[in-house]
């Protein structure tokens, strides 16, 4: 397979069987759709100090801000959204639908997201639902000791995108 993207060609990577469609984690199963691309990221997951319903300081999630990644080369970005957007200008927004646990309480979950907003003509036109696996790090840990204050944590996952099949 091959995917073209704005004057560059990249080859879609293949996903273990294990970690795709009904071969996964029940919660990320993703039934009637083909894999489309996946993509690696590497980033951040941005966190800020906040009061939490205890009326405790605590870490809550922002944000995630990643490079996405096809071998060495740049190819998109994930940010808040959560999104996912490409050098082609086409781009998706979803939200989740289904998690199962990272393989270290300090990697963060694996997920399935639905695909809620599409944006372009692109690689990423027509995808449905996304996975985000193999996870690495990205779970904050230590004090939160002022509130307002940030923590970026270091990240990195692979992003399977799903189109439905025709």
């Amino acid at each position: 397979m091959r995917i073209i993207m704005t004057g560059f060609a990249i080859a879609a990577l293949a996903l273990p069987v294990s970690l795709v469609g009904a071969h996964g984690p029940e919660t990320l199963a993703v039934a009637g759709e083909d894999l489309a691309i996946t993509l690696h990221a590497q980033g951040s997951q941005v966190y800020e100090c906040m009061t939490d319903i205890s009326g405790k300081l605590a870490w809550q999630f922002r944000e995630p801000i990643a490079t996405l990644l096809m071998g060495d080369r740049t190819v998109g970005r994930h940010y808040s959204g959560p999104a996912w957007e490409l050098a082609d200008g086409s781009a998706v927004m979803a939200k989740v639908t289904g998690r199962a646990p990272g393989e270290t309480v300090r990697d963060i979950p694996l997920l399935r997201l639905e695909v809620t907003t599409q944006r372009g003509a692109g690689e990423l036109s027509g995808i449905s639902t996304i996975q985000r696996l193999n996870t690495r790090g990205g779970v904050a840990q230590g004090p939160c000791e002022r509130a307002g204050a940030f923590l970026s944590v270091p990240y990195s996952a692979d992003y399977a995108f799903f189109k439905r099949k025709d």
